[in-house]
């Protein structure tokens, strides 16, 4: 199977952690990883920095693909409506630059990171390190979105073997 570089991105109106990645399925390379964080500008000028953002990160490292994680229902309605815009920005960077672009709830990522769909964040950016080889200092909101981008693969991979198992 030929290698894809994917971006994932784990979506926040204050903080957007970003993770690229090279995959071929089983195995993984880190490409990059930070976040893009928003000043205390108004929600409009956020969701812009987002787009902005995802834009240039796309433009610099070709990515083919885009995987974000999917909004979560939060006790907070006002948040999740705020959550629901940021990942709409990041969607947008993505389908303006003709990314293909895959949702992945928050359990589904922490079950193809860890193992365990109510892993807590600090087990997942533990086992980012061990799976990436990063050394160094990563951040949660990074190595949420080299999460989302791991979890694609997986999927990817999966769906291509069974696909080419009923071809058989």
């Amino acid at each position: 199977m030929s290698s894809q570089r994917i971006i994932g991105i784990d979506p926040g109106s204050r903080i957007t952690g970003v993770g690229i990645i090279d995959s071929d399925g089983r195995h993984n390379r880190c490409v990059y990883h930070g976040a893009i964080k928003m000043a205390t500008a108004p929600l409009p000028d956020r969701l812009g920095e987002i787009f902005q953002g995802v834009s240039a990160l796309i433009e610099l490292y070709q990515p083919t693909q885009m995987a974000i994680e999917d909004v979560f229902v939060a006790k907070n309605p006002s948040s999740a409506l705020k959550l629901g815009q940021a990942r709409g920005a990041a969607i947008c960077a993505g389908i303006v630059n003709k990314l293909t672009v895959a949702e992945y709830s928050a359990r589904e990522v922490k079950l193809a990171v860890v193992g365990k769909g109510s892993a807590e964040k600090t087990q997942v950016q533990h086992m980012i390190r061990i799976l990436l080889n990063i050394q160094g200092k990563l951040q949660a909101d990074a190595a949420d979105g080299l999460g989302v981008a791991i979890c694609h693969a997986h999927h990817r991979d999966f769906k291509q073997r069974i696909m080419k198992q009923s071809t058989l």
